[in-house]
């Protein structure tokens, strides 16, 4: 076991669940069509529990995370979260029939939705505000990286195995998933939790300083312990939180509504639509994780100098642009390689913008004595709608024609550039502290709960 007490490798290490979920939320990309004509099951059944039931284990996991968090602590979750990993790519790579498959998919899936709630409150916890934005979002780039080698590792695997290709997709990623639990288990807990959870202001205040050596220490505990004071007697659903429940809503509603799990799971059969040839698309789908890996790190490398609200400004105007280039291209029978093309362009504009801010728009909203929770609802919102647009997905590729699905999209994201005009505020350069007394109401009255 490696202790470390840098603030960059703590938060490096955290990052690396990003690294599992986004290889293991694309990697049945390419198992999707082996699958489906081994065991001949329709498309309905292919849908619902094949492709969408790691999405409905990864609901589970983003609702209920926040407990996790709460009473064990971030370290313990992440931990519990790499072994979850592990255990899925044995079981799916192992599975003999489609039922221990979805099973084995759903424990990944919980992995991915607890993830996704314990990585990001982690990095935004132990990190100084001018630096939160970066690192906090160094999880989305593990999961772009994630894709991206998803994306390769299929495509070599599927060149040189045959039929037990599939089988071999999913399994290799037992091997990060062991890695990545190791290197957990060296890693500081939370300051913010120990001082607010367990009361243990002694190791609170060390580890503060060892991560933050040029902090004002004193002053970041006393405000730390006055955070809990504020909200002592609201209930996380109360009007007093209405707010920032709404803003992470939102925030996670537009994100699936853009396409981007759509595009990222299906993206052969897109192709295939487009008429780029079945030999080809796992080299077509490569493509796509480049310039999400590429225009990701353009977005942590932003995201701390122009904003978070500017950043889904110059998302919302890439989505309607790009979508609305993929929805011209096949009603007008444009050839493959120009959807490719603007589907590109649409994974930019995704990265740059959405990609960048919604971990860590959400992980900075909420305050301290409620930041579980409110994580799990937004991570929870993403995922619930993420599980159904992949689960009708195979239905409506049926039904409807490509130039219908991405016009849809494309509506979608105006909506979401009228939200980020009228609703969303800007959180850079703000401690969590500052962000609670901004965003959080002052009238006592607002504390009743909706319930």
């Amino acid at each position: 076991m490696i202790k470390t007490r840098s603030l960059l490798l703590s938060a490096i290490v955290a990052s690396l669940a990003g690294f599992l979920f986004g290889f293991d939320t694309i990697v049945i990309s390419g198992a999707d069509r082996a699958i489906q004509e081994l065991w001949q099951i329709s498309d309905l059944f292919h849908g619902t529990f094949i492709m969408s039931m790691a999405l409905w284990g990864t609901v589970v996991g983003a609702l209920f995370g926040g407990i996790p968090c709460d009473k064990l602590g971030r370290k313990n979750t992440l931990f519990g979260i790499g072994v979850l990993y592990l255990l899925s790519a044995l079981g799916s790579a192992l599975a003999p029939d489609p039922y221990i498959f979805s099973l084995s998919r759903f424990i990944g899936g919980l992995g991915v939705g607890a993830s996704s709630v314990a990585a990001p409150i982690y990095i935004s916890e132990i990190t100084p505000a001018k630096d939160r934005g970066r690192l906090v979002a160094s999880y989305q780039f593990n999961i772009v990286l994630g894709i991206l080698v998803a994306y390769i590792s299929n495509y070599v695997i599927g060149t040189y195995f045959d039929d037990v290709a599939w089988r071999w997709m999913l399994g290799v990623e037992a091997v990060p998933a062991a890695i990545y639990a190791f290197f957990v288990l060296g890693i500081p807990e939370s300051p913010r939790w120990l001082a607010l959870k367990k009361n243990d202001d002694a190791t609170a205040r060390k580890l503060l300083e060892q991560l933050n050596p040029k902090a004002n220490i004193e002053q970041l505990m006393t405000d730390i312990k006055a955070s809990t004071k504020k909200v002592t007697d609201a209930k996380f659903l109360s009007r007093k939180y209405s707010f920032p429940i709404l803003l992470a809503f939102l925030v996670a509603f537009f994100n699936q509504w853009s396409g981007i799990n759509f595009v990222l799971y299906y993206a052969p059969r897109i192709f295939e639509q487009a008429g780029i040839a079945a030999t080809d698309v796992l080299g077509a789908s490569i493509p796509l994780g480049i310039v999400n890996l590429l225009f990701t790190m353009l977005g942590m490398y932003l995201i701390d100098r122009v904003g978070r609200k500017q950043l889904m400004y110059y998302g919302s105007f890439g989505y309607i642009l790009s979508l609305s280039g993929v929805s011209w291209a096949f009603f007008s029978g444009a050839e493959g390689g120009i959807v490719v093309a603007f589907v590109c362009f649409f994974i930019a504009a995704h990265a740059v913008g959405q990609g960048a801010v919604i971990w860590v728009f959400i992980s900075e909203i909420f305050p301290n004595k409620v930041r579980d929770s409110g994580m799990s609802l937004g991570s929870g919102t993403h995922w619930i709608f993420a599980a159904i647009i992949t689960l009708i997905t195979p239905t409506v590729l049926s039904a409807f024609s490509g130039g219908t699905i991405f016009a849809f999209f494309a509506f979608m994201m105006f909506l979401q550039l009228l939200f980020v005009w009228k609703v969303m505020p800007e959180t850079k350069n703000k401690s969590l502290e500052e962000l609670e007394k901004e965003l959080l109401p002052e009238d006592a009255e607002l504390e009743g709960s909706w319930e």
